[in-house]
């Protein structure tokens, strides 16, 4: 036991030094834990309320993508009457 209280006091600054570096190794596997339970904690979520968002969102984007094809149907209307009279004074 004296040789071991010995070392220490010999040897007292590497002791703190291996101490802190376990308390930091340590530090760094709880935050790495953490970031996984809060990484799929957030995928649960996700999962659980994906479906609802996702079929709303497509909703949306449907939508959109029908009022975007009615204006082209107008639009192409228009430009074949714009074709036709700009024919018809083009033949007389």
């Amino acid at each position: 036991m004296t040789a071991v209280r010995s070392w220490f006091r010999d040897n007292q600054t590497l002791a703190v030094f291996l101490v802190a570096k376990l308390i930091a190794f340590g530090a760094v596997g709880v935050s790495i834990v953490a970031y996984y339970v809060k990484m799929e904690t957030r995928v649960s979520i996700m999962e659980t309320r994906g479906a609802a968002y996702t079929v709303e969102r497509l909703g949306k984007i449907d939508e959109r993508l029908t009022v975007l094809e009615q204006r082209a149907f107008k639009n192409s209307a228009q430009i074949e009457r714009i074709v036709e009279i700009m024919t018809r004074e083009l033949k007389r």
